[in-house]
């Protein structure tokens, strides 16, 4: 291996499943030998990385797409390349060795190790805080990617959200803030408000009835033209009733686990569109262009302070099951990150 492969320790530690079922039941930790870089590949030292509702969802053996087993788990984090193969160019390696970089997705971030194509990595500027930046590829991701693509909004419209307090919906506020956009935020139980406002939601309301109703009003009658839903049965039937004419309503999760019944009048008379979105599809589909700006701006907002995401505790891969257990719980205050 090309760079500081003579400093390299010798032993690795990984989380493994080689069945789906219970989390705490299926995850594993193994010791496998080092990895080595192939041609064009490098390896990376892992810092930090979340454990995402789909990770979880991919342990279940209930995810959209689901890995060959056995595997290591961990859709997303951050590392630094610690060495590339043997031959790799001598300005590929004093471009990228001790580089703080994006895993990509496959790469399976809950491991001491790994080893990833040089190509698929993106650099993160040092200003990004590691913890920030380990969690930038979904949530973040997500949310920009939503706000982007499936309604011409002009700073000072309006958008409304429900599962507003999850990962996706205060990255939906934060972004929203920068762009000059305002969001209407519903949220499954009391006591989120102060937390909401404190980074940039202009409204935030309680599931129950009424929904509709209340979302107009917080909006003063003004036209809602994208609605983003989480969550499924009557918070999306609320949200759909308050879209304007011709309005989108975007569906990425189904927390509620009830699914999307719309009457057909909103369909018929409100002509509403009904749109889809999985990042991990967008990944596939997106141009390297249209990657590269994603990353470029949410790591410029990531370094400002723009976007932050907070983190409820760190846990060593050795305590994944810890980890995992808290990750489940219901009613947290931030992510649950892993660490070697």
């Amino acid at each position: 291996m090309s760079g500081s492969a003579a400093q390299l320790p010798q032993n690795n530690c990984a989380v493994w499943i080689s069945k789906f079922g219970s989390p705490l039941e299926v995850a594993e930790l193994r010791s496998p030998s080092l990895p080595v870089p192939l041609e064009g590949q490098a390896l990376v030292e892992m810092e930090y990385s979340p454990v995402n509702p789909a990770d979880l969802n991919v342990l279940e053996g209930r995810y959209g797409q689901l890995p060959v087993l056995p595997c290591v788990p961990g859709h997303e984090g951050v590392g630094r390349v610690v060495a590339l193969s043997d031959g790799a160019d001598p300005r590929a390696v004093g471009q990228w060795l001790g580089r703080r970089v994006l895993l990509p997705s496959g790469f399976g971030a809950w491991q001491s190790f790994g080893v990833a194509r040089v190509a698929d990595l993106v650099a993160v500027p040092e200003a990004v805080p590691a913890q920030q930046a380990a969690m930038l590829r979904i949530n973040p991701a997500t949310a920009f990617c939503m706000l982007q693509n499936f309604a011409t909004l002009r700073p000072g419209d309006w958008l409304v959200q429900n599962a507003a307090n999850s990962g996706v919906g205060r990255s939906v506020i934060q972004i929203a803030r920068a762009k000059g956009l305002r969001t209407v935020n519903v949220v499954r139980r009391p006591g989120l408000e102060a937390d909401l406002r404190a980074v940039g939601a202009d409204a935030v309301l309680e599931e129950g009835p009424g929904l509709a109703q209340r979302i107009t009003a917080a909006v003063d009658g003004a036209p809602l033209w994208l609605g983003l839903n989480a969550v499924g049965g009557e918070s999306a039937l609320g949200l759909a009733k308050a879209l304007a004419p011709s309005g989108t309503l975007v569906t990425y999760g189904a927390m509620a686990k009830q699914p999307l019944a719309l009457p057909n009048g909103l369909l018929i008379f409100k002509d509403l569109i009904l749109r889809g979105f999985w990042i991990s599809q967008w990944y596939r589909r997106a141009a390297a262009p249209e990657i590269a700006a994603l990353f470029s701006q949410l790591l410029e907002w990531a370094a400002s302070g723009v976007l932050h995401t907070p983190v409820e505790a760190v846990y060593c891969l050795a305590e994944v099951n810890i980890a995992l257990a808290h990750a489940q719980r219901g009613e947290r205050s931030g992510k649950i990150l892993l660490r070697p």
